[in-house]
């Protein structure tokens, strides 16, 4: 996500703000967020007391809740457990989601009802149909 944030932040008058939900530190939730949380390109920090993350992202007590409730659209791209646990809830919620990815079989599992755009214009196509109703 740090190079998600680093590429939008370098776009001259970008519109919006790269925003991170931040996990708590998993043994003193009040402390400060684990260590590369935010990464240095996030403008907007939005602290959480929730330490759950990786394979326990679908746990109530982690921010991925927080993530795919709070997005109009989620472009899934390459990851770990943490990316899979987020497809996962945006399939849970009913959340618009498109994997960016080669096949369906790169990297995450994908619940059937999730689509793969192998090409980026089909990704643009996609979020723009995804949030035709909020512009």
């Amino acid at each position: 996500m740090a190079a998600v944030c680093q590429v939008f932040v370098a776009v001259p008058d970008h519109l919006g703000l790269t925003i991170g939900v931040l996990p708590a530190d998993a043994v003193s939730p009040l402390a400060d967020p684990p260590p590369g949380y935010p990464n240095r390109w996030v403008e907007l920090a939005i602290r959480t007391h929730l330490p759950r993350r990786g394979v326990h992202g679908a746990s109530p007590l982690s921010r991925n809740h927080i993530n795919v409730l709070s997005a109009d659209v989620l472009v899934a791209l390459p990851g770990d457990s943490g990316t899979e646990t987020e497809i996962e809830l945006a399939a849970r919620y009913g959340r618009p989601c498109v994997a960016f990815l080669s096949d369906r079989v790169q990297g995450v599992q994908l619940p059937p009802t999730i689509p793969v755009a192998k090409e980026l214009s089909d990704v643009a196509t996609y979020v723009l149909d995804a949030i035709s109703d909020c512009l």
